[in-house]
């Protein structure tokens, strides 16, 4: 049959070299050979190799995920002031570090502190305390009780052993509610009462060096003789001034009656 297709293609004028090349083409693409499967078999292989990339990046990614959820819960769980209580730990760790190797060395932490420390950075630090807590003079009594608290409260240093103690010891009943019964019963330590009297007698002592400067008004009349004198009448205009007033003017006057 492939003879009688050839015979009949010469009779058309096709030349017979050409008729065979065309059925050998034919054969090879019908019946591929060892190279063309070898070159699947690699193509197929790649695409597996992908796909396995693929697969892993794909549960690393899934991996990950996971671990940012677990992460961000625990961070929605803690105190919102969390990541300052940290880093602020963190700053203690450190001074007591560096406090033990001055110590080691056998120099003053302080003196060492200050040599880091810029004059700028002091500048700034000092405008900060001033802005905190100025001191704008006297206005009432309760506002200067109230600063004297909060100075003496920044002074106090916790003792975290004794807290531990107390809490072992009295449980939940440390914490006083509204039927809490441990009124009373508290004594406190020899320890406690000395550091108490030291830290009264430290204020007794800055309050006997403390005066307070007055004005001195040149323009005022004098109307004393000697220093003790001016406080008395000082203090007798203070309490009777506004009821002696008309009588004052009177008697400078001349018109007293």
């Amino acid at each position: 049959m492939a003879a009688a297709a050839v015979s009949a293609l010469s009779s058309l004028g096709v030349p017979e070299a050409d008729v065979g090349s065309e059925e050998e083409e034919e054969e090879e693409q019908a019946e591929p050979g060892p190279a063309a499967a070898k070159a699947a078999e690699q193509r197929r292989e790649e695409r597996l190799r992908r796909f396995r990339e693929l697969h892993m990046k794909r549960y690393e990614a899934c991996k990950l995920n996971s671990q940012e959820v677990v992460e961000e819960d625990k961070r929605l769980k803690l105190p919102p002031n969390w990541e300052a209580k940290k880093a602020r730990l963190e700053w203690e760790l450190q001074v007591q570090e560096k406090k033990k190797e001055c110590a080691a060395r056998g120099e003053d932490y302080e003196r060492v502190k200050l040599l880091e420390v810029s004059a700028e950075d002091a500048e700034r630090w000092e405008r900060k305390k001033k802005k905190k807590n100025p001191d704008l003079g006297f206005s009432d009594y309760a506002a200067a009780q109230l600063r004297q608290y909060q100075r003496l409260t920044r002074q106090i240093k916790p003792d975290l052993e004794q807290y531990e103690k107390l809490k072992e010891q009295h449980g939940e009943a440390l914490y006083p509610t509204s039927n809490s019964l441990l009124h009373g019963t508290h004594v406190p330590s020899k320890e406690g009462v000395d550091r108490m009297v030291a830290d009264l007698e430290k204020q007794i002592e800055k309050r006997e060096k403390y005066s307070r400067r007055r004005p001195y008004n040149d323009d005022a009349d004098i109307d004393y003789i000697n220093e003790r004198n001016a406080k008395f009448n000082q203090k007798a205009e203070r309490f009777y001034g506004k009821y002696t007033a008309e009588i004052k003017q009177n008697l400078e006057r001349g018109t007293a009656v």
